[in-house]
Formats: C-alpha cells, sequence, structure tokens
C-alpha cells in the first residue's frame, strides 16, 4: 500500500480571518511509527467549524497557532486501513484528529470507533462535536422540557439546528435566528423549528419579540454580544442562558465582548457557560440518544460539502464569512 498522503497546511502565517490563499497542498511520506497502538487511516470528511479559524490564529482556548507545515486542526471520520491495536480492525470507521491530509497514522487511544450503518459524515455535526454540543447546552446545562421555547442564532449552523432539533424532540419550541431567506427556510422547512427570524433585515428585533411573545425560557447564544442582548430582552423571568459560541469576535481585532449585567440580574436569569471539551468523556450518552433519532428522521442537517482536500481552505474562507449553508465539511476520499 502506498505511504504517500497528501496534506493541507498553512502556507504562511494567519493575522486575520483566514482566505483559502494561507494555504498550500503538501506531500508527506507516512512511514509506520515504532511501537504499538498506532492506527494507519484513511480520512473520508473533514470537519471545517467556526473555532478553527481562531485556533489557526493562536485565539482559541490559549491554545498556540500552528506554524506554516505543521498538521491543521479538525476532526474528521477515517476508515482504518492498517491496524497495531486488537481493538480496531481494517474497515472500521473512527472519528479523530488527524490533520487536514488523505493518509495517516494516529494513536488508537485517539480514535473513537463509530458505527457504519450511518453516513459517514453525520459523525462529525449531528453525531459529532457540533451535535455533543448541542445536547450539553440543552439537556445538561438549560434541562430544557416540554414547556421549553427556545430562542437560538446561528440557528442554521449545526450547533444551533440540533440544539433546535432536541428541544422539539424533548417536547419543546424552537424559534431560530439566522442570515437571509435561505437559512431561514432550511431552518423552518427542514429543522421544524415554530418560526426563523432574518437578523438582516431592518425589523428583526420586532420580529423576533413578537415570535416569542411574552418570552422565551431559554436562551442559546452562538454568535456573541450583539445578539446575546436582544435575546436576553426577550428571555421570561426566571430563564436561561447557554454562552456557547463567539463567532462575531473569533475575527474581530477589538477587545472583549462586554454585556450589561443589569437586564441579566432584572430576568433574574441562570447564565451557563459551555465548553465542550467538558462533555468529551459523556460522548456515548450523547450518540445512545441521537442514532435512533437519526434514523428516525428526527434529527437531520444540511450539509455544505467541499470536493477534495485543496478546496479545504475556501471552504474555511466561506464558513467564517457565513456563506455555508449547513455543516461545513470537506470530502476527502
Amino acid at each position: 500500500m502506498s505511504n504517500t498522503a497528501c496534506e493541507v497546511v498553512l502556507a504562511r502565517p494567519v493575522t486575520a480571518a483566514p482566505v483559502a490563499a494561507d494555504f498550500t497542498v503538501v506531500t508527506r511520506d507516512r512511514r509506520q511509527p515504532e511501537g504499538e497502538g498506532w492506527l494507519k487511516v484513511r480520512p473520508l470528511f473533514l470537519s471545517l467549524d467556526p473555532y478553527i479559524g481562531a485556533r489557526i490564529r493562536g485565539r482559541h482556548m490559549g491554545e498556540p497557532a500552528p506554524a506554516p507545515g505543521e498538521p491543521l486542526p479538525g476532526f474528521c471520520v477515517a476508515e482504518v486501513e492498517e491496524s497495531c491495536d486488537p481493538a480496531f480492525a481494517p474497515g472500521d470507521r473512527v472519528v479523530t484528529e488527524a490533520g487536514w491530509t488523505d493518509l495517516v497514522w494516529v494513536r488508537s487511544g485517539t480514535a473513537r470507533k463509530v458505527s457504519s450503518d450511518i453516513a459517514a459524515s453525520l459523525h462529525l455535526s449531528v453525531l459529532g462535536m457540533p451535535g455533543l454540543t448541542a445536547w450539553a447546552g440543552i439537556t445538561q446545562l438549560a434541562k430544557a422540557g416540554a414547556d421549553d421555547l427556545l430562542t437560538v442564532n446561528a440557528a442554521a449552523g449545526t450547533v444551533g439546528g440540533v440544539a433546535g432539533q432536541i428541544t422539539r424532540n424533548l417536547g419543546g419550541r424552537a424559534v431560530g435566528i439566522a442570515s437571509g431567506s435561505e437559512k431561514c427556510g432550511l431552518v423552518v422547512d427542514r429543522y421544524g423549528f415554530e418560526a426563523c427570524i432574518d437578523y438582516r433585515t431592518e425589523d428583526w428585533e420586532t420580529q423576533l419579540a413578537s415570535a416569542v411573545a411574552p418570552g422565551s425560557t431559554i436562551h442559546f447564544e452562538n454568535v456573541g454580544a450583539s445578539q446575546l442582548a436582544v435575546g436576553i430582552r426577550n428571555l421570561n423571568l426566571n430563564g436561561r442562558i447557554v454562552l456557547c459560541g463567539l463567532a462575531e469576535h473569533y475575527h474581530a481585532d477589538a477587545g472583549p465582548a462586554v454585556t450589561a449585567i443589569g437586564p441579566l440580574l432584572g430576568k433574574r436569569a441562570a447564565v451557563f457557560g459551555l465548553v465542550v471539551y467538558d462533555f468529551y468523556p459523556r460522548w456515548a450518552e450523547w450518540t445512545a440518544l441521537a442514532e435512533p433519532w437519526v434514523k428516525a428522521g428526527r434529527l437531520t442537517i444540511a450539509e455544505d460539502i467541499g470536493q477534495g482536500l485543496d478546496s479545504a481552505g475556501a471552504q474555511l474562507e466561506r464558513l467564517v464569512r457565513g456563506e455555508n449553508v449547513g455543516k461545513t465539511l470537506v470530502r476527502v476520499a
């Protein structure tokens, strides 16, 4: 079998929102490492998520930026080609971080075996880190139930879309916020939200207030300070807020986001900070709940797929610009 791989790496340090020209494709020699516990895997799909843009600038959770030529962050779903661990066999599907490559050896301890009777790409979206994030925020922090009305922004994205679908599957209702009529249509028609408000329209705040009157019980924040302020205004007394993402701030040069705390006090709101890494040990709980929903058609996601590794840079650029529709992926194999 060939040991030659293609890999996408940084062509130069990234100091602003990443663009396709920041990346280049190199060739690697993938010789088998010494010792046990290695897997040779062929990635099928690469996941691109909003945090990656900040991560490659060294602005995510204190992690250093990768240098040009080093492996890039991001999960993939891959097929095992060779195994030096008896717990894995050739043909198994795994999710792991392997860099943006078409062939690599990874430590078996970093790989999570996944079912092969579900479309491979879904292990990076509804069953992957974005789905786990939504589950953690909705069920473990906000503890949503049948009496809840959720507001969630970036609702056409995987985290927001799954958060609303979980709420609906638990008997509650969801109102989304997204950009543009195409994304809002997706949120209502495919994800089953009660409504979706286009924040690009002039009177979107009035539309949202009307859609959730007399108020939401949970607000799930994926964007940042400006939309959080609107979410707080439309929250019922004793409502819950999940702080998940800061998309509008990841590539801003200004200082940290600031939100007035007075309205939070007035609402008697409970505020939860969500870092998905805390829930990695509980991934099996989410997949046990979610896989039956996926198979029954009660949990779905749109996919925005680039074809081939050389499309990865352009796909990430589209994602950070908000031009993607659904989960952003690259089909590697």
